[in-house]
């Protein structure tokens, strides 16, 4: 039998730090301390030479159980729809009108952070609700 292994989702952007600390507050995850021998980020990336600053941001499950989210500076904009992206799974076991409700209650949370709502995708014979949006850089994510 194969071993569980940990894993992270690490994400291409332009600005880390910005883009991490937008996932922390949808997903309740919290931003790493700053390396020892610095009392903020900001000291931590005047200490590197200039093409190395911002370059990376991480956020992860206070708890530990959720995987950590990685966030790297890459030179390209975005360009396509994402081969991956993250359902953040707000309405689970929730059906109806109880869970659009839930979904557009979050919705609303996140568009306040600078999220874009795309679209609301129905409930069909297969499947419950739920919302397509973007983050603050335009990866897509679903509430469901």
């Amino acid at each position: 039998m194969a071993t569980i292994k940990k894993f992270q989702v690490t994400f291409d952007c332009a600005r880390p730090e910005r883009v991490a600390r937008f996932w922390c507050e949808v997903l309740g995850y919290v931003a790493p301390l700053p390396p020892e021998g610095f009392a903020t980020w900001d000291d931590f990336n005047g200490s590197l030479p200039p093409e190395d600053r911002d370059a990376w941001f991480a956020c992860s499950d206070p708890s530990g159980v959720g995987p950590r989210l990685y966030f790297q500076r890459v030179p390209e904009g975005k360009t396509a729809k994402n081969r991956v992206h993250l359902d953040v799974r707000v309405g689970t076991g929730l059906v109806g009108e109880e869970r659009l409700a839930t979904l557009e209650a979050e919705c609303a949370r996140l568009v306040a952070l600078g999220a874009v709502r795309v679209r609301l995708l129905p409930a069909d014979d297969e499947n419950e609700s739920c919302i397509v949006m973007q983050d603050v850089e335009g990866n897509e994510f679903c509430l469901d």
